[in-house]
């Protein structure tokens, strides 16, 4: 099972409750916290570890009490709980944490007009042809942020990050029944992907080493 946390970080504009919620983080998490100049910045890395502490009380862990190391390519993990893995994203009002028993990657973005350069530079030919087969402009910008949540939660979940170009993989959407693949070569793995829309104007996707029959949840953390 692969559940996936989320968490409105503007509640965190309470000084008491933004305090209180740190006091409960690890201090690696605090001190990243801490280095950030604006506060929405900081709400927002506030969420990410609490979605991150919510995630672990399942496996009867929280965050203050493990230890962190990192992949060559700076991809967070539980050093002494390496059956779990976990990815955190925030954007905008959101912060997320995906947690499961596979190395995976997860994405949300905030919806904005105006980003389509961006996916004319990075996009593959097949994304750019899905892209661009529909004519309503607002089409266009929800097709363009579910390629690229998509795209940023393969990348996590390869452990690469931007050191694997953009470009060298595509994701491919089924024009019949729009099932999603990656398209890529760069190892013999299968990524499966999942899309929530759950959030009102926000993309979000998961992607998960090896799970064709995952199944998947999208939980609210609630104060």
């Amino acid at each position: 099972m692969i559940y996936t946390y989320y968490i409105n970080v503007t509640q965190f504009e309470n000084e008491e409750l933004f305090q209180e919620k740190l006091n409960l983080l690890s201090p690696y998490r605090q001190q990243k916290i801490a280095l950030l100049k604006h506060e929405k910045d900081k709400s927002r890395s506030l969420g990410a570890g609490i979605a991150l502490d919510h995630a672990l009380e399942t496996y009867g862990l929280r965050e203050r009490g493990i230890e962190y190391e990192f992949g060559e390519w700076g991809k967070p993990s539980l050093k002494y709980q390496q059956s779990i893995h976990f990815s955190l994203s925030h954007s905008g009002d959101y912060a997320i944490c995906s947690i499961g028993d596979k190395p995976m990657g997860n994405d949300i973005e905030l919806i904005k007009p105006g980003r389509l350069k961006v996916a004319d530079r990075f996009f593959a030919k097949e994304e750019l042809e899905w892209l661009y087969e529909v004519q309503n402009e607002e089409e266009i910008t929800e097709r363009m942020f579910r390629i690229w949540t998509m795209k940023e939660s393969f990348l996590k979940a390869t452990g690469k990050g931007i050191s694997l170009p953009l470009g060298d993989f595509a994701v491919v959407m089924n024009k019949d029944k729009e099932k999603i693949r990656v398209k890529h070569t760069f190892n013999a793995k299968y990524y499966h992907l999942k899309e929530y829309s759950e959030i009102a104007g926000y993309r979000v996707a998961v992607c998960c080493e090896e799970s064709r029959d995952a199944a998947y949840s999208m939980i609210p953390i609630v104060f």
